[in-house]
């Protein structure tokens, strides 16, 4: 998993704020393994043994995720946690200056999609930002069609060789918001 962690932060707030007033109560800050495994499932990982490393990629400037629980990049870096779809392991690597976050996400995701052993890619980038989302669809382009790609959006988006889902759905089950209580409000 290759994760935009400020841009995910970003899109969760909004979803906090927007839903507070629709259902007219406090909604808490996400559960990241939660969320983590939901947006697994979303990526076809299936229940038994798995290793999933999480990279998740942040501003040098921030320290931590604000709608996120537990948020800080420090103590999620190098920590796992092993459920029914096996282990996933956390590291938050901070975008220095020196190179455009775009441009990390990218190289990141190309230096993942190379490695001969791993089977599913799942990415979050800052999908809103189109110049970054054409750069990851360019990147995506010449993967091997053995990778089993899943690219996760707040709205579908054009693409080539891989899967989308929506965002948004594993974030509001990581919010503790159902679909029953959204419909109980309509």
């Amino acid at each position: 998993m290759i994760i935009d962690a400020d841009y995910v932060d970003k899109v969760a707030f909004n979803l906090i704020v927007n839903f507070e007033r629709m259902l007219g109560r406090r909604i808490p800050q996400a559960d990241i393994a939660r969320w983590i495994d939901c947006i697994a499932l979303d990526g076809g990982i299936r229940a038994g043994e798995h290793e999933t490393q999480v990279v998740l990629l942040h501003s040098a400037k921030k320290s931590q995720m604000d709608n996120f629980n537990p948020c800080r990049f420090e103590e999620l870096s190098g920590k796992a946690f092993k459920d029914n779809l096996g282990e996933f392991l956390l590291n938050a690597y901070p975008v220095e200056d020196i190179v455009s976050c775009e441009q990390q996400f990218c190289d990141t995701l190309q230096l993942v999609c190379s490695q001969k052993d791993v089977k599913r890619v799942i990415v979050i980038p800052d999908s809103e930002q189109e110049y970054i989302y054409n750069k990851v669809r360019a990147t995506l382009k010449d993967v091997d069609d053995e990778k089993h790609i899943t690219l996760l959006a707040m709205q579908p988006m054009p693409h080539w060789n891989f899967r989308q889902e929506i965002l948004g759905y594993s974030l509001l089950a990581a919010l503790g918001i159902s679909s029953e209580e959204i419909n109980s409000k309509s």
